[in-house]
């Protein structure tokens, strides 16, 4: 083999590498759920040593918190966008898209939920992005009830409806055949209309 046959290894940067090693990190979990995700499995997906989860992340813990917090920022991208607050309806809407929610996000969503009770790092990291995902539907439940002339206490309303939301996920989750992203919609705009009016967009 002459020098100009060998394999060309790339060097990647430090913020590339750390990015590679959340994509294996979500890529197991949605394949394999909480027990794929292993350094051996993520290190082997990512093509980098053992040493560098430790090196970007201080521990397994530190990856499994920094691919939470990659979960979740797409979903708050799309019911916070730079444009401007969602109304109620174009948030449950956009809570329900069939492109944002499909099958592997939420096997990958199952399995972070399952593990943020006896993990530390990723109970932290839940604690900051799920306040910012409250925030949002209070704020958009507090605009409804304004623009209708409705009192509304939006704060446990929100609660609610995100436990709603969660609990609709974990169904198409289960049984994505006979529970799609529309039935799920449907259900949720269901159980809220009767409190808080129509939320058409």
């Amino acid at each position: 083999m002459t020098i100009s046959d060998a394999p060309k290894f790339r060097r990647y940067a430090a913020e590339e590498r750390a990015a590679m090693l959340v994509q294996a990190g979500l890529d197991c979990l949605a394949e394999g759920g909480i027990t794929a995700f292993t350094v051996d499995n993520v290190c082997k997906r990512a093509g980098a040593s053992r040493g560098l989860i430790a090196h970007h992340f201080g521990s397994k813990d530190g990856l499994l918190a920094a691919v939470y917090e990659a979960a979740y920022a797409p979903m708050l991208a799309k019911i916070a966008p730079e444009t401007g607050a969602l109304a109620l309806g174009q948030l449950i809407d956009t809570m329900f898209d069939a492109e944002a929610h499909d099958l592997p996000t939420l096997r990958t969503w199952l399995a972070l939920w399952g593990e943020i009770a006896v993990n530390p790092a990723l109970k932290a990291a839940h604690r900051r992005n799920y306040g910012q995902y409250r925030a949002i539907v209070e704020g958009a439940i507090a605009a409804h009830g304004r623009s209708r002339g409705l009192k509304l206490d939006a704060g446990p309303l929100a609660a609610s409806v995100i436990a709603l939301v969660d609990g609709l996920w974990l169904e198409q989750c289960i049984d994505p055949e006979g529970f799609d992203s529309q039935r799920a919609r449907t259900a949720c705009l269901g159980m809220l209309e009767p409190v808080l009016g129509p939320l058409d967009p």
